[in-house]
């Protein structure tokens, strides 16, 4: 198990992203969430296999279908909390 926070630029906010990602993610098998942020980015932590977590960022450099992403940011600072599920929080 392993858990990264993903940060999504380019034209990502309103072209249901974020419902995308859930649906993405679920279908996954992996926990976390997934916000808007108020600079226009898309911000992520997700956690699960090490093959899962690969998948979908690379899912995520693709983007929805209405989305344009410029770029995906993986890093592995992402928050120490209790992860059951996949779900959107309010933007940062």
């Amino acid at each position: 198990m392993i858990r990264r926070r993903l940060v999504v630029t380019g034209r990502v906010q309103n072209v249901f992203f974020r419902d995308w990602f859930v649906e993405q993610a679920t279908a996954l098998g992996l926990d976390g969430w997934v916000r808007n942020r108020a600079d226009g980015s898309v911000e992520a932590v997700v956690e699960g296999a090490a093959e899962m977590v690969e998948t979908i960022a690379g899912r995520a450099r693709q983007g929805s279908p209405a989305s344009r992403v410029e770029q995906v940011t993986v890093s592995d600072d992402a928050p120490a909390e209790t992860l059951a599920g996949f779900g959107k929080r309010a933007t940062l």
